[in-house]
This record gives structure tokens, sequence and C-alpha cells, in this order.
């Protein structure tokens, strides 16, 4: 394990020792140490990718020293042992991208108080140095899905999809309110790949749904594999995390992003000034930290002018995804007319909407 770390280490410091020499301006951000846990590789593309090049463009804003540690697995001692390692190295913040490392960061809060604890999606925090991030994925989901609704010919789209926990069934449910905004006919079919990352599951579970009639595949999975099944197929795509155009170029519509770079940058100035205080951080599209990718050129016009349109509502505050009237899956009232789901209601979300096949047990 030492030997790991540190050969990431050693990677990571060249790289900071450029950017602290052409940082920002010092607010003590460049004296901050940050460590990132992830539960992958960066790679090309995915969420530790977006994760990676948030961590990299914090690095050149603050001029702060960070270091990686890669294919952490949840559930594990490995977390703890790993933080441990990096603050014995003078790491005074450590952050956290995958959901279960959450007990694990909670009890290290505990034991270290003078040190920051960011944990990316998970829910438990404390009003001093621990806290969770984590942004409103559902708004540019909402708008992927319109894509989808309106380029679909069979009405029928398949959605690959890893546990069925909150963040996952809203997306799920954000996707299609967005295809069926368009599309009031059309269905979303989700199978469970219960992984985060394994492409051989991932691509023989969007091969099912295309064998099932689906013309377009979405997906909450960190790999390439339903696209490139997708592409193979002549079906479309809608890919998650980030810009996954270049791996199935036919088949790509578009995709929601993540952009940690802003929200990275905080957590180290507020470390570095001593305001970091814990809590939920939920960024929205407006925050920057959520967005969806360059649409497909083939997309008709009009369809690209009403999501642009339902964007910049998204962004003004004028358009809430999850306001009523939205019945359930089995056709009960989920949000009334004239409301909107509360944020506890969405980060606690465990039924679908109506228009989605599948179950969430």
């Amino acid at each position: 394990m030492r030997r790991q770390l540190l050969m990431l280490l050693a990677v990571v410091l060249t790289f900071g020792a450029v950017a602290s020499a052409c940082g920002s301006d010092d607010d003590g951000s460049s004296d901050v140490k940050a460590a990132f846990v992830y539960i992958g590789t960066p790679g090309d593309a995915g969420w530790t990718y977006a994760h990676d090049q948030g961590r990299i463009a914090a690095e050149e804003a603050t001029g702060a020293t960070t270091a990686v540690v890669e294919n952490v697995p949840e559930g594990t001692e490995d977390f703890a042992n790993y933080a441990r390692e990096f603050i014995d190295d003078g790491y005074s913040v450590i952050i956290g991208t995958s959901f279960g490392y959450m007990e694990s960061m909670a009890a290290l809060a505990d034991e270290y108080p003078d040190v920051v604890f960011d944990h990316v999606s998970g829910y438990m925090s404390n009003e001093t140095n621990f806290g969770n991030t984590f942004g409103r994925m559902y708004e540019p989901r909402y708008l992927s899905g319109m894509v989808a609704g309106a380029m679909t010919e069979s009405n029928h789209l398949g959605y690959v999809a890893a546990f069925p926990i909150p963040e996952v069934i809203r997306g799920i449910n954000a996707f299609t309110l967005g295809v069926r905004s368009m599309n009031p006919d059309a269905e979303v079919e989700v199978i469970w790949t219960s992984t985060w990352f394994d492409p051989a599951v991932e691509g023989d579970s969007a091969q099912a749904l295309i064998e099932k009639g689906a013309d377009v595949i979405a997906m909450h999975q960190d790999s390439t594999a339903a696209g490139e099944r997708a592409e193979a197929a002549g079906v479309r795509w809608v890919a998650y995390n980030s810009d996954m155009s270049a791996f199935a170029p036919n088949a790509h519509l578009t995709a929601p992003v993540w952009d940690w770079s802003s929200r990275y940058a905080q957590i180290i100035e507020q470390a570095a000034d001593g305001t970091y205080s814990g809590g939920s951080w939920w960024g929205s599209m407006a925050d920057g930290v959520v967005a969806l990718a360059p649409i497909a050129d083939d997309v008709p016009g009009d369809v690209q002018a009403a999501v642009a349109d339902s964007q910049q509502a998204i962004i003004d505050g004028e358009l809430h995804v999850f306001a009523g009237p939205i019945n359930a899956q089995d056709g009960s009232v989920m949000v009334a007319a004239g409301e909107t789901m509360s944020d506890g209601d969405m980060l606690g979300m465990m039924s679908f909407v109506e228009g989605v096949i599948g179950s969430t047990g």
C-alpha cells in the first residue's frame, strides 16, 4: 500500500510544484496539502476522470499541493489506512469521491478534528470539519432526457443503472420526466448492474435492453461499454460523468457531466482561511458543478432550441425538474400540482415516476 501511495505522490507532487510556482494570489491556499481518494482510475472519461480534472484545475487555481490514491474499494479499512498515511505526511484536506467511503470519513473526522474531510455523494456531516458535496445532476439529466425523448423512434428507451439508491433513482426519474416532456408515450426500462464499473456487465445490460427494442440507451455507470454496444447496434446513447462522444461518435447524443473544479478550489480555500464548516453542499447548473455536454449535430434545431430554453429556465430558477403534477410509477400522486418536491424528499427518493419500467427493490 505504502509503495502504491508513494508512487502516486511522486507523480502528482511534481505537477504540484509547477502549479505552485504559477498559482493564484497567495491567500494561504498554497500551504494546503489536499489528498483525493478515488474509487477507480482517471483514464480518459467517466466519474473518476471528472474528479481528477477538477483536482488538477483546483490545484492550478489555488497553488495547493494535491495527491491522489486510486482504486480504493468501498466498505474496507483501506480508506482509513490511506487517509492516516496522508495525514501523517502533513495533508490537512481529505476528499473521498465515492459513496461507500462515508462511514470511514465520519469516524476519521472525529479522530482528526483539525483535518478537513469532504465526502462526495454522501449525506453525513458535522458542523466543523466533515462535509458532503454533490451536485443537482437531476437538472442536466432532465435535459438529456429531452434530447433522448425527441430522438427515439420506438418509444422504448433503456437505462443501465448501478444501484437502487436515491442518487441513481433520482437521475432515472429526472431523465424520464425529460423524455416524456417531449414524448409523452415513451417509456424508460431500467436494468440494474449492481456495480459502478464493470464494462462487461454494463455492455451486456445495454445489449439486453437493445434486444428488447430500446433505441436510446442512457446510463448511470462509469465505463463507455454501454455506448460501445449502442454504437455497434446502430442505436443512440446518452453518456454520463464526462463528454464521451469520442468513444461512440455515431451513437452519442449528449451527456450530463460534472465539473468539480470550482468546488474543490473552494474547499481548499476554506481550509486555508479556516472558514470550512462541514455541512452539506448541493451545487446546481447555476453553480457550474453540473452541465450538459454538447448535443450531437444531427439532433434537430428545434429540439436543441427547446433544450437550451429549458436549460436557461433551470439556471434562472424558473423551471424545477420535480415540480408537480408528477405521478409515481403506480399512478399515485408523487408531487401535487402547484407543489415542488423538497430537497429532503429528493435526497431520499426511492420510488420511480410514471413511465419507468422496472423495480427499485
